[in-house]
Formats: structure tokens, C-alpha cells, sequence
């Protein structure tokens, strides 16, 4: 809050309750306090106006200060509006009963919740983390950590400065923190695309940091979790644990570890490939992705897992083959496929409920649902461990006991609780676990019967036939006697209230009891909350076996996932192997497939690459013939395949694949002054500074963004490139340029091939089949034609066709007939010299003069 928003704050017009308030926003001059007063979250100055606006809210004013609340049992309503706005919050509560004789109650701050830290259901996407991050940077390179809280999961890493983008894509944290002196850096890289704060530069020290790891893990180094090296990587997960104790989260241990995250041990795809194969988002709204495809998981675990794979494709050929051999056995046994479905909708997020019971934010029922979940996953694991199979029995093996966990929540919690502890209820407990407990809410829920023989009593005793006893918040329990029955009152009883037909009256024994009846609430309340907490301190201490488990079931859905997907779409196991080449026959996409009525009516095709023969494929082919698609289906087999499920097609034999790097479409940067050309070139030139011998490119029309010549010798000469590189990354190159078909004749692993198109009269028909061999045609017309182009243009744009062919024929059969003799003499020229180290680079470049002359 800012000194001109204090106008509340002077001296002279401070109540106790503001300069309480003031005393603690102090403390978080950043952040939101919610402030309870009574039954209300109170805001003030601008809290309230962002409130206000924020929660769309009625803001007030009294006595020159600004107001918005809401009722204190609404929090769970209005917090997650704020949070998803961007906004810190604390919460202040009362930490004691209100008493006539102070003036003011105690407050202070239980809470802060920030974007990065939430662990609500309501603010948190159920099959996604939700990451804080942590960034610390020196002149080359950078330490970067990602915690979710709501899961336990931490990881680190150090790399190259230029990359933090492509990890702050991929993990898409909802907060970032780094140090104050670098916030310039920062606020340049991020453009205000994420939620940020700024943390003190002594937080990010090694020594600090290592200290507060080691304590936190309770070991005397890192070398344990392979970290130990990562200096960097090692203050920035520090710099996050200071955070998570600065906003008051202390009871953390569920974060028992923190893994590496290597980039030599998982394919490498770069943000504008997820981006250009719709991996994760699709292009357009109405579209479909391909996790839209996978995700067949039930659980959020598995939902969550599913996608850190697709992230993070494995390039450790073993642990592929086996989880292709899991799906491959749940695929041949359909029994336990419906089995393990059948139970997985029994199981609850185990992560997240671990989360809330360290954080101590757990409440009965879900504690409940721990339970039956720990049944769920016992029914699993003696289902696999029957099976003849050694890897479905082997994973059986792997769970943890966690038995003792679930006999001791049913031998303290009652089935099906409710959400919170409440006072008077004593529902939670269950009959027989403690018996001050059960003679207390014997006497609470006996009071009626008391209350019915008191009254019976009375009635005996002074002839008041129709005495009754009432209760109300401001006089508890009273008698309530006619006034034509006032004259039979005894003595020895207090008159309360006078009423027009009634008087109330109450008797020491009636007081007496009440206080008993009050006592016994609050008792029964405190006992309650007494013995549950005591069941989450108990399983506090056997998280670890919880987790463990909870990743074997994720693991499990994500494969019961691919084993649904493939029985269901027709996929295949594929072959993966140490080769540097791949086949694919009948290859399809898993997405546009989904989007025929008829599942023969997609039409498949065939890819093969190698660095011997057909290092490059050079695809031609009219627009909307499937170019891109073929493209795109290509480099979604080999993911799917690394990833670890079977693939679109009736065949795929595939070498380790380490980068895939597509460049497909081009979308305008003007905000940054960057037009489709140069967005083009930028990530074609981040993928030829990044090639290695595993990589496989996916290039579509490069160099349409500029002049016909300018983007033909630039596709030339990145072929060329790719062709002559000692790396030979295998390529797939969709272009329309019809020059580059040329270019097979001089560079032997360079192979065209096109997409059929069909001609019936004057319409054109898409095959959609990709063979070999170049295309002569571009049947640009006829697209325009059937895209709905008026008739008009249609006609005129033949008549100027036909005109510049007559014009150009001979010229251009010309020019390439010499060109193609040039090129021929080039190549040759190029031999002898390599050989014999003639004196003939004259002649070299003065046919290479006269080739551009003739371009």
C-alpha cells in the first residue's frame, strides 16, 4: 500500500482495530490483507478498491476510510479470484475469543498465499503441477528450480542462459522469484507473461542455500539426490525453501526430494516444435491437441505424469522398450485392463492429499478418502502380482505396505466424515477410540432426554401443566411459564424476560446444567481436533511410502492410458533401435484421423529416412494436398514412440531420435517488430545452431516469407547445408519451389517426393499420398477455385497463365537445360579437385557467375 493510501492511518483518527491493522499490513506492504473482523474479512484503502474490483464487491467508506468484506465462510469462495488475478494474500485471523474486558482481540497472519504456493482445489487445474520457480544467474549460465507444493515435486537444473525460456515454457510456473539486482534481466525475458516477485540478494547466496537444503533434507550433503555440482542450480532451490518460510509454510515434509533434470537423458524438443505440432495447446481454439488424444488417464496423477513425459520424452532405449512391453501386456489382456480402470476411479490424488497432511490442511473426509484409495491400490497390486507375467508382477512388487496406514484412520475416523470438525457435532471420531470423549457426547446428545425429565419435574412440582423450556442465544435455557400460570411460579426462580402471553424464567439447576451442555460442546470439540490431529502427526511420518505409491499408480494409469488408445485407434508397437534411420508404414496422425467419420477413409503413408540413401526427402505438392500433415504426423510418431506409447501406423522401425525441431507455419511478431519472415528465420537458424547426429528436422516452406529469389536460394542453400553437414540430421523439407527438385541430381542423399493430386476435367482432387518423384504442377488456380474465390479472378487468372507460359517456355526450358549441365560439370569439377587438387577454381567460379546470371 502506498504512503498516499494511509489517509486512515493518521494519529489523531486511529481506533485500536486500525492501528492493529496498520501495525501488521506493515509487514506485508504488498499483499492483501484480509483482515477478519467477527463473522468478516475486512479490507482496507487500497486492498479494498482491488478487492472490490477484483471480487466485484460493494466498496464503502467510513470515516474517511475505504472498505470491501466478505463473510468469514466465504474465503474459500473469493480467495482463488484473487489468487487467479495475480494477488498475494494473507490471512489475518482472530487467534482468540472475543472478551468484554478487552478492548481488542488478538490478531495475526496464519497464511500467505501466492500464485506460485496455492494448494486450494479451487485454484489449481487438477492433471497439472503448479509450479513456483526459482532463477539465479551468473554472465553464461543459470540455476533453476520448480517446486509444487501442492505435490511434493522439486526439481533442478543449470544450463545456458539463452535456454531458461525453453524450461520456463515447459514447466509453465504460476510464480517466479529471483533476486532484486536482477530485475531489469528479468522483466526483458519474461514481458510480463508471468507472475513475479523479487526476493533480497542475500537469499541468493551458496552457502545459505546449501545450509538450508542439507537441513531440510536432513542429510549432511547433496551428493545423494546427484546435485551436488550444480552451484547454481543449488541457491536458486534454496532461494525457494526461504520463500516457502517466509510465507509462513514450515511443515513441508512432504518435499523428500529433489531430482535432477538432465537434458542429455530426454529428447530435446524446442518451444516452437510443441507450439507448431500442437502438442500441449492446439493453434486455434476450436482445435484439438495431441495430449487431447493420449490423455485417457483417470486419475490426476496420471494426468500430470502423462503430460511430464510428453515434456521430457526418454532417449534411454531399455526404459522405453519396457514401457512399450507393459502396454503391449495390457493390450493382450483385457481383463485386467478393465480391472485396473475399474479400480483407478476408486483412487483419489494421493499427491495432493500427502500435501495437505504435511501442510496440516487436511480435513476429515479426505483423510476418509486416503483410505479408501490405499484399499483401491491394494486391489491393483495383488492383480498384478498374480498375473504370469514377470513385468506386470514385478511392478506389483514394487509397491510399498501402506496398510497400517489406512487400520489406523478407520480405527479413528467414522465412515464418511464430514468436511470439518465442527463444535457440538462430534461426528468425526469414531464410538469407542476414547471414552472421555464418548462420556462427553453421551451427556451433549443426552440433553434432550434431561431437559424433557427436568421439565417433567417442574411440572409435577408446581402444577404448571403446560411449562415448557426454551432456549435462545441471549438467556441459554429457560422456563417458560403462561401469564395466567404466573401466580404458581416458585419463589427461588429468576424472572428473565416478559413477554405479551409469557414470562421466561431461569433456575440455578437450569444454569448449572447449560454450563455442563456448553462445556461438553467445546469439549468435545477440542477432543475431536485433539485426536485427529494425532492421526496426521502419525502419518506425517510415513509419507514417503504414501508417495511412492502414488507414483506407481500415476505410472500405471499413464500406460492403462496407452494401452486404451492403441486397441482403440489400431496403433502399433513400434521398433526402437540404436539405427540412424526410421521406417514408418501407413503412418498416420492420431489427431486429424479422429476428425473422419470413417476410419478408412484417412489415408496413410509411408516415410523412410536414412543417412546412406535418403538423408533428405523434398515433398512438393499444391496447398491443402496434406504436405503439413504428413510433416507434422511424422515427427507425432517418433514423440509417441519415445514417450513410450505404440504409434499411428501399420509398421515403425525407429532410430533413437534426441532433438526433433519442426518449422511449420509462421506467425508475425509485431509487438516486437518482427514480421513472419523474420519470426521464420529466427527458429530456422535455432535449429541448424542445434543439430546433432540424432536429429530430425521438419521444415515446411521456408523462405516464403521474402521475394520468390531470395527464398528459393535460401531453401538451396539450407539443404545444401543439411546435405554436407557431417552431423546428415535426417529432414523432411515440404516447400513449393519447384527448383529445389533440381537438387537431387547433384546431392545423392536428397530424394523428392510429392503428394498426389488428381485432375478430372477442369476440378482437381487431393490424394493425399505421398510418392515419389517431383510434381509438375502447382494447381494453384484450381485451390483458389474451391476455397471460393469469385468466378471473375478464377477466368482472368487463367488467361494470365496461359499467357506467361507461352511467354516463358522456351526461355525457361532454356535456362534449364543449361543449368542442369552446369551443375552436372560443378559436381564433377568438385570430384577432381577433392582428388587431384587440380589448379581449377577459376573455371569453378565462373560457372557458378554464369549459374546465377541464368537464376
Amino acid at each position: 500500500m502506498n504512503k498516499n493510501d494511509h489517509s486512515f492511518c493518521k494519529k489523531k483518527e486511529e481506533t485500536p482495530l486500525i492501528k492493529q491493522y496498520n501495525n501488521i499490513k506493515t509487514k506485508y506492504p504488498d499483499t492483501i490483507l484480509l483482515f477478519q473482523v467477527g463473522d468478516f474479512y475486512e479490507t482496507f484503502g487500497d486492498d479494498a478498491v482491488k478487492c472490490s474490483k477484483t471480487l466485484n464487491i460493494v466498496l464503502t467508506k467510513r470515516s474517511n476510510i475505504q472498505l470491501s468484506g466478505f463473510p468469514f465462510h466465504s474465503l474459500n469462495t473469493y480467495l482463488p479470484k484473487l489468487i487467479r488475478s495475480g494477488f498475494r494474500v494473507a490471512i489475518c485471523n482472530q487467534l482468540e475469543e472475543p472478551k468484554k474486558e478487552k478492548n481488542i482481540v488478538k490478531r495475526g497472519v496464519i497464511e500467505l498465499v501466492t500464485p506460485g504456493i496455492a494448494i486450494d482445489e479451487s485454484i489449481l487445474q487438477t492433471k497439472s503441477n503448479n509450479f513456483l520457480a526459482s532463477i539465479h544467474i551468473n554472465e553464461k549460465y543459470f540455476g533453476l528450480s520448480f517446486l509444487d507444493i501442492s505435490t511434493g515435486d522439486f526439481f533442478i537444473t543449470e544450463d545456458e542462459n539463452h535456454n531458461i525460456l525453453q524450461y520456463i515454457t515447459h514447466f509453465k510456473p504460476s510464480e517466479i522469484i529471483f533476486q532484486k539486482n536482477k530485475k531489469m534481466f528479468f522483466e526483458k525475458l519474461l514481458k510480463n507473461k508471468y507472475y513475479t516477485f523479487l526476493m533480497e540478494d542475500c537469499i541468493f547466496d551458496y552457502s545459505f542455500a546449501y545450509e538450508k537444503l542439507t537441513s531440510h533434507f536432513k542429510t549432511n550433503s547433496l551428493k545423494g539426490f546427484g546435485i551436488d555440482d550444480l552451484k547454481l542450480g543449488i541457491i536458486s532451490s534454496g532461494a525457494i525453501l526461504s520463500y516457502l518460510h517466509n510465507t509462513h509454510h514450515f511443515k513441508i515434509k512432504h518435499i523428500s526430494n529433489i531430482k535432477k533434470i538432465n537434458k542429455e537423458e530426454s529428447m530435446w524438443i524446442d518451444d516452437f516444435t510443441f507450439r507448431n505440432l500442437e502438442i500441449l495447446h492446439p493453434l486455434n481454439k476450436e482445435g484439438v491437441s495431441l495430449i487431447n488424444i493420449l490423455d485417457h488417464t483417470i486419475t490426476p496423477m496420471g494426468g500430470r505424469l502423462l503430460k511430464n513425459w510428453i515434456l521430457f520424452p526418454l532417449i534411454n532405449i531399455d526404459h522405453i522398450k519396457k514401457r512399450h512391453q507393459i502396454v503391449k501386456e495390457l493390450c493382450y489382456n483385457n481383463y485386467i485392463q478393465r480391472y485396473i480402470k475399474d479400480k483407478l476411479k476408486n483412487i483419489h490424488d494421493i499427491e495432493r492429499i500427502i500435501s495437505k497432511i504435511a501442510l496440516g490442511k487436511i480435513s476429515p473426509r479426505e483423510i476418509y478418502t486416503l483410505h479408501k484409495s490405499i484399499l483401491a491400490i491394494n486391489m491393483i497390486q495383488n492383480k498384478f502380482l498374480s498375473q504370469q507375467s514377470e513385468i506386470l508382477k514385478n511392478i506389483g512388487k514394487s509397491f510399498q505396505d501402506c496398510n497400517f496406514i489406512s487400520k489406523k484412520i478407520i480405527n479413528t475416523i467414522q465412515n464418511n466424515p464430514p468436511n470439518q470438525i465442527e463444535k457440538g457435532k462430534g461426528n468425526v471420531i469414531i464410538k469407542g477410540f476414547s471414552k472421555e470423549l464418548d462420556d462427553i457426547r453421551h451427556l451433549y446428545f443426552s440433553q434432550k432426554k434431561y431437559l424433557e425429565k427436568l421439565c417433567s419435574i417442574e411440572q409435577l412440582n408446581t402444577g404448571i401443566s403446560n411449562l415448557k423450556i426454551g432456549y435462545n442465544n441471549i438467556f441459554g435455557y429457560f422456563f417458560e411459564v403462561k401469564i395466567t400460570k404466573k401466580n404458581k411460579v416458585p419463589s427461588h426462580w429468576i424472572q428473565k424476560q416478559t413477554l405479551i402471553n409469557s414470562e421466561r424464567y431461569i433456575t440455578e439447576e437450569l444454569k448449572n446444567y447449560e454450563l455442563k451442555i456448553l462445556n461438553a460442546e467445546q469439549k468435545i470439540f477440542f477432543l475431536e481436533k485433539e485426536i485427529f490431529n494425532n492421526l496426521i502427526n502419525q502419518i506425517v511420518e510415513e509419507i514417503k511410502y504414501l508417495q511412492k505409491n502414488a507414483k506407481i499408480i500415476a505410472k500405471i494409469d499413464v500406460l492403462y492410458s496407452f494401452s486404451k488408445i492403441a486397441l482403440e485407434n489400431n496403433y502399433v508397437k513400434p521398433i526402437i533401435n540404436q539405427s540412424f534411420e526410421f521406417s514408418i508404414k501407413k503412418g498416420r496422425h492420431p489427431v486429424i484421423e479422429k476428425q473422419f467419420i470413417s476410419k478408412v477413409s484417412y489415408i496413410p503413408n509411408d516415410i523412410t529416412l536414412n543417412k546412406l540413401h535418403q538423408q533428405i526427402i523434398i515433398i512438393t505438392g499444391p496447398n491443402m494436398s496434406g504436405k503439413s500433415a504428413i510433416l507434422r504426423q511424422t515427427a507425432i510418431i517418433i514423440l509417441m514412440a519415445h514417450i513410450g506409447s505404440f504409434v499411428p501406423a501399420k509398421y515403425a522401425e525407429i532410430g533413437l531420435i534426441d532433438k526433433i525441431f519442426s518449422r511449420v507455419g509462421a506467425s508475425d511478431n509485431i509487438s516486437l517488430g518482427e514480421s513472419t519472415f523474420m519470426v521464420e528465420m529466427n527458429e530456422t537458424a535455432n535449429i541448424l545452431n542445434n543439430i546433432t547426429e540424432r536429429s530430425i528436422l521438419i521444415l515446411d516452406e521456408i523462405g516464403r516469407g521474402t521475394s520468390t529469389y531470395d527464398g528459393v536460394a535460401i531453401a538451396k542453400s539450407i539443404v545444401e547445408y543439411l546435405h554436407e553437414n557431417k552431423l546428415r540430421p535426417l529432414t523432411l523439407f515440404a516447400t513449393h519451389y519447384r527448383e529445389l527438385n533440381k537438387m537431387n541430381l547433384f546431392l545423392k542423399r536428397v530424394k523428392n517426393y510429392h503428394v498426389s493430386v488428381k485432375k478430372i476435367n477442369d476440378n482437381i482432387v487431393f490424394m493425399r499420398k505421398l510418392l515419389i518423384g517431383e510434381t509438375n504442377h502447382s494447381f494453384g488456380i484450381h485451390v483458389a477455385k474451391i476455397s471460393g474465390m469469385p468466378i471473375k479472378i478464377i477466368y482472368r487468372a487463367k488467361e494470365i497463365l496461359k499467357i506467361l507460359n507461352k511467354k516463358n517456355s522456351i526461355t525457361i526450358k532454356n535456362k534449364e537445360n543449361v543449368l542442369f549441365l552446369l551443375n552436372k560439370i560443378s559436381y564433377s569439377l568438385k570430384k577432381i579437385y577433392n582428388v587431384y587438387s587440380l589448379p581449377i577454381k577459376d573455371i569453378f567460379n565462373t560457372i557458378e557467375k554464369i549459374k546465377k546470371l541464368l537464376k
